[in-house]
C-alpha cells in the first residue's frame, strides 16, 4: 500500500471520528434534562417547594428593595436585557445571519434548533409547575419583581436562555481551537453567575429556579449539540465564500 493511500485513509478515519457522536455528550444532555425534570415534579410535591428555606435565605441576602439604585446599573441591565427581546434577536435572528452569511448554515440551523427546544421545554415546564413570583412582604422587608414579568417562576427563562448561550456558543468553535473555547467557558461560567445574581437581585425569582434555568437551557444545548455534531464538525473550517470567491478572482 502505497504512503499516499495510506494519508488518505488516516484523513478520512479522522473525519469519520470527529464526526461520531460523542455517547459522553448525550449522557451529559440526559443527566442535566432528568435533573431539570424531577425538581420540576418535587416542586409539584405538597405546598412548599423543597428549596424554600435556601429560597427564602438567598432573597433575604441578596434581594434589591424600590428605591436601590444598584438594580439600575449597567451590568444588572446587560443581564436583564440578555434575556428579553434585545438577547432573543441576536440569538435568533443576528447570530444565524452571520452564521448564513459565512457558510455555516447546519450551524444557523443549529442555532435556531436550540432556542426553539430551549424555549418548549421551559414553558411547557412554567405552566406544569406554575411556582408563585417573589411576593412582597413589608413586614420582613421583602419585595416583589421590581421589573416586568409573565406567569410561572419555574424555571428562570433569562436563566435558561444564558445557560443555552454558553453551550450553543461552545458548539460553534472547533476542537481545534481550544484556547478560544477555555477562553468561552470562563467567560459563559461568568455570565451564568451573572444571570443568577441579577434574576434574584431584581426579585424576579427564586434562587432554584434560576439554577434550573441554567441546567434546563444547558441540557437543551447539549442534546441539540450531540445531534447536530456531524453537521457542525463540516461546518468547521469552512472557507467564507466571499471571500474564497475573491481570492480565486485574484488568481
Amino acid at each position: 500500500m502505497s504512503a499516499s493511500t495510506l494519508s488518505t485513509d488516516a484523513r478520512t478515519a479522522d473525519r469519520d471520528a470527529a464526526g461520531r457522536r460523542p455517547a459522553a455528550m448525550l449522557r451529559a444532555a440526559h443527566v442535566l434534562l432528568a435533573l431539570f425534570v424531577v425538581v420540576g415534579v418535587a416542586m409539584t410535591l405538597g405546598t412548599t417547594p423543597f428549596v424554600q428555606p435556601l429560597d427564602d435565605w438567598w432573597r433575604g441576602v441578596v434581594g434589591a428593595a424600590p428605591d436601590s439604585s444598584l438594580y439600575h446599573g449597567p451590568v444588572p441591565m446587560f443581564f436583564q436585557y440578555l434575556g428579553e427581546l434585545p438577547g432573543a434577536i441576536v440569538a435568533v435572528v443576528v447570530i444565524p445571519l452571520l452564521l448564513v452569511l459565512v457558510g455555516r448554515w447546519r450551524s444557523a440551523l443549529f442555532f435556531l434548533s436550540s432556542y426553539a427546544a430551549m424555549t418548549l421545554a421551559t414553558q411547557v415546564v412554567k405552566n406544569l409547575v406554575d411556582r408563585p413570583r417573589p411576593a412582597p412582604d413589608a413586614a420582613a422587608g421583602l419585595y416583589g419583581p421590581l421589573f416586568k414579568v409573565d406567569h410561572g417562576s419555574f424555571p428562570s427563562g433569562h436563566a435558561a436562555a444564558v445557560g443555552l448561550l454558553v453551550v450553543s456558543v461552545a458548539a460553534l468553535i472547533p476542537s481545534g481551537r481550544g484556547a478560544l473555547r477555555r477562553t468561552w467557558w470562563v467567560i459563559g461560567a461568568l455570565l451564568m453567575v451573572g444571570i443568577v445574581w441579577q434574576r434574584t437581585l431584581v426579585n424576579a425569582h427564586w434562587l432554584s429556579d434560576t439554577l434550573t434555568g441554567l441546567v434546563a437551557g444547558a441540557g437543551c444545548g447539549l442534546l441539540i449539540w450531540w445531534a447536530y455534531r456531524p453537521g457542525l464538525q463540516q461546518d468547521y473550517g469552512r472557507p467564507v465564500w466571499f471571500v474564497h470567491r475573491a481570492q480565486a478572482v485574484a488568481r
